[in-house]
């Protein structure tokens, strides 16, 4: 693979929307070169593009209708909850202002 431009390395750097000093072009051109080269290196390998196995298996996935069922009661949702305070389940704060 080519080496990468200075400039192509400033404007990888202006999409991220990063700052880089000249040293650190410089480093990241060499560094970012040699990325792009492994890459090359991990498509080049026999079959990579060839029908990727995602799943061992090919049958879809057994699904079946929803059925409504019996609702539980007020009483019978509480009896379980760790915390509650009269006829609410207390959960823990999560976000904070």
């Amino acid at each position: 693979m080519e080496k990468l431009s200075v400039d192509e390395v400033k404007h990888i750097a202006h999409l991220a929307r990063i700052y880089l000093t000249d040293e650190e072009v410089e480093t990241y051109r060499v560094s970012l070169a040699k990325l792009f080269q492994s890459m090359d290196e991990i498509h080049a390998v026999k079959g990579y593009n060839e029908d990727i196995l995602i799943a061992p298996w090919t049958e879809e996935a057994a699904l079946r209708e929803d059925q409504v069922g019996e609702m539980l009661t007020q009483e019978e949702v509480l009896q379980n909850a760790p915390s509650k305070n009269g006829k609410f389940i207390e959960v823990p704060v999560m976000l904070s202002e």
